[in-house]
């Protein structure tokens, strides 16, 4: 922001001619630090080098609201930290980017038009950045740097300064993903890469630029993206540099010992998928997953999908977080071409998180996670809902044996009892509640179980784990060597959840005026005038308020006080988003009879009211509810 590296040069530059032209002396680092420092830059620059960080941990105390109609547009002020000098940072710049072919033919955006922008976030020993957005072109325009703590998360060593060869044993890479926003808000996943960044510690000075090349996503992880310019730097310096062959040999010994492991793996694996045939030949079209291919191809055993995750402050109860997944966006994994043939995608939460949407698996991944950080006995269940279409959803083990299902994509539970097939005809048999038809494995970060039943329907299924004549489990110490965390396995730490940065508030009142306009405007092409009810919006907002406590505790709370506020002749109807795009919700609304008819309502002294609710949560995920009303007089 300041060109405190222009600035710089002049001085030397003046510095030199000044000093040097009357004797030809030698000028030292402490004289061209005195120069600048006499000009102020110095000062300047201190008081400058501040770094932000995104306070997650710490109880936020938020400003106070502005009133409701009022949209304070001052930019949130971020907590700010100086750099500690006895710590060790690699500071990450991203100098821009080039042969990003697929937007060659890209316009330059004029000013104050909106366009696709490209956001970089990466992920590093439980730290999260993200890039300003920059318009997307064949040479993005990225300038950005992030200081990275390389040792945060050390054991007892916080305080003591790392030297090159402890870092070099610290193999965690640098998580980058790519996403693209288009217009209209919608993102997609362009890129995922691991940096190895450690082949700084073999630079000269402690300096190195690096020209990363992303492969695309999905079908295309064959495909080149784009090139990134990379700078790496560790500050402060090390006093010592390892040499290129000390690198290169560890980073050869990790590949091969990681080679190895997923080798061994391999081969038990095939084993117990042959012994699970053996056990009856029907198994072969059981859906038993053992792998899973992530957005760059790469296969990995399922159960690395799976981590015990902890939400700090963001999300309070396993149902809030059954809640929270339950609103990230819901989209299949992109293929080109027809024929119905579904494009298998796992993605690494880091990529999930940062689209803010993904596939059935990566919602039930999250939740299993989340519930396993809240100290449940949560797995995966791989199986088919109706028509045979492949599925996965999340199961509980209570302590007493009962077993609960949780639809991740919807935030529904479902107790799960077991149908027996040898009662007499005349026992009442539970009706089964649950969308699911067959399940094939269950599995978490520790467990995987094939099922081995005579059959693999749900509603017959007994979830008696220790019965290896129902459930053939996987040994622990296989998944344990190529999934445990720590281990230099090509599995990526999970990252932590960021708070959300949306104000409920503000957004709420910004799509409920745009709708207000679509509306109007809809009536006026219908010719029909349009008066707003303020009070009447207003008495809106309990009903909002139940609704969305009802999905997230399962408990109805309110509705007597509502029905008594509403008493007149009253039309009333709420539907829910988890987008923000007022006109894509008002062209959902229009699709439903009953909402047409409140837009559309013709009659004497035709009031409507519109009320929008938004509830966020941590990422960027929001649950938008929407009221439309109309109240007229009764000639009746």
């Amino acid at each position: 922001q300041m060109d405190v590296h222009g600035r710089i040069r002049e001085v030397l530059a003046e510095t030199i001619r000044e000093e040097l032209a009357p004797e030809h002396q030698q000028l030292s680092t402490e004289d061209l630090i005195k120069a600048l420092r006499q000009r102020g830059i110095i000062d300047d620059v201190m008081k400058e080098l501040k770094f932000v960080t995104d306070v997650n941990e710490k109880e936020r105390t938020s400003a106070p609201k502005p009133s409701t109609h009022f949209v304070d547009r001052e930019p949130p002020v971020l907590k700010k930290t100086n750099i500690d000098p006895t710590r060790r940072y690699l500071y990450l710049q991203v100098l821009g980017g080039k042969a990003f072919l697929e937007h060659l033919q890209e316009p330059e955006p004029l000013p104050g038009q909106i366009c696709s922008t490209f956001t970089l976030c990466l992920h590093f020993r439980n730290q999260r950045f993200r890039s300003k957005p920059v318009p997307c072109a064949c040479e993005p325009d990225f300038h950005d740097g992030f200081l990275l703590e390389v040792h945060k998360d050390s054991l007892g060593d916080g305080s003591k300064m790392v030297d090159a060869t402890t870092m070099l044993s610290i193999c965690d890479p640098v998580h980058m993903v790519l996403i693209k926003t288009d217009t209209f808000g919608e993102t997609t996943l362009v890129a995922s890469y691991f940096l190895e960044w450690r082949s700084v510690l073999a630079a000269e000075n402690g300096i190195t630029n690096v020209a990363v090349e992303l492969l695309g996503v999905g079908t295309e992880s064959k495909v080149s993206v784009g090139v990134l310019d990379i700078r790496l730097e560790i500050y402060p310096q090390l006093s010592k540099t390892l040499s290129l062959e000390i690198t290169n040999t560890q980073f050869a010994l990790e590949r091969q010992k990681t080679a190895e492991k997923e080798r061994l793996f391999l081969v038990y694996a095939k084993q117990w998928w042959r012994e699970y045939l053996q056990i009856r030949p029907t198994h072969n079209i059981r859906l038993v997953k053992i792998f899973a291919q992530d957005e760059n191809g790469v296969n990995r055993p399922v159960c690395s999908y799976i981590r015990p995750l902890r939400a700090g402050r963001l999300l309070d109860t396993p149902r809030q977080a059954a809640r929270f997944v339950s609103v990230l966006g819901y989209e299949r994994a992109p293929v080109i071409g027809g024929g119905g043939s579904k494009q298998e995608q796992w993605c690494t939460l880091l990529a999930f998180l940062c689209r803010n949407k993904g596939d059935c698996e990566d919602h039930a991944n999250l939740l299993c996670s989340l519930l396993l950080g809240f100290g449940l006995e949560a797995f995966v269940c791989v199986g088919t809902k109706a028509k045979g279409v492949p599925h996965t959803w999340v199961m509980t083990c209570g302590t007493d044996g009962s077993i609960t299902f949780w639809e991740s994509l919807t935030g529904h539970r479902y107790i799960h009892r077991p149908i027996n097939p040898d009662d007499p005809p005349l026992v009442e048999q539970p009706k089964p509640l649950y969308p699911y038809r067959t399940i094939g494995c269950i599995f978490n970060h520790q467990k995987f179980f094939g099922n081995c039943q005579p059959s693999d329907a749900v509603e017959l299924c007994v979830f008696d784990l220790h019965d290896e004549s129902k459930w053939k489990p996987m040994s622990g110490e296989a998944i344990k060597s190529v999934c445990s965390p720590g281990t230099s396995s090509s599995v990526p730490p999970f990252p932590p959840l960021c708070a959300s940065t949306i104000d409920a508030a503000v957004t709420s009142n910004e799509i409920e005026l745009q709708l207000r306009i679509l509306v109007s405007e809809h009536r006026k092409d219908l010719g029909l005038s349009t008066v707003w009810d303020d009070h009447l919006s207003y008495l809106l907002s309990p009903a909002l308020a139940a609704y969305e406590l009802e999905r997230t505790t399962s408990v109805s709370a309110g509705n007597e006080e509502f029905q008594d506020a509403v008493r007149r002749a009253f039309k009333g109807f709420p539907i829910h988003f988890v987008y923000r795009n007022a006109r894509r919700a008002f062209a959902t609304c229009l699709r439903s009879p009953f909402c047409e008819e409140i837009i559309c309502c013709r009659g004497d002294q035709v009031r409507l009211a519109v009320r929008v609710r938004v509830f966020t949560y941590p990422e960027s995920a929001c649950a938008v509810w929407i009221m439309l009303a109309c109240k007229y007089r009764s000639v009746l």
